[in-house]
């Protein structure tokens, strides 16, 4: 798999607190599900590896 490289395909994603405690983000696509749930702390980190992807993004822009 090549992150560069453009595919057509179309998916869905939410991302939200599970009842026990947990962040999960579910991907929906071509009728596959994908649940995926990460403590906190592991969800922030996430979150701070998107936002340096997205300035890196912008430096390229």
């Amino acid at each position: 798999m090549n992150i560069n490289k453009q595919r057509d395909v179309e998916a869905n994603m939410q991302i939200g607190p599970t009842d026990q405690g947990m962040v999960r983000i579910f991907i929906e696509s071509q009728g596959v599900e994908v649940p995926m749930d990460f403590e906190p702390e592991e969800a922030e980190e996430i979150a701070e590896e998107i936002r340096a992807a997205a300035a890196a993004a912008r430096i390229v822009k």
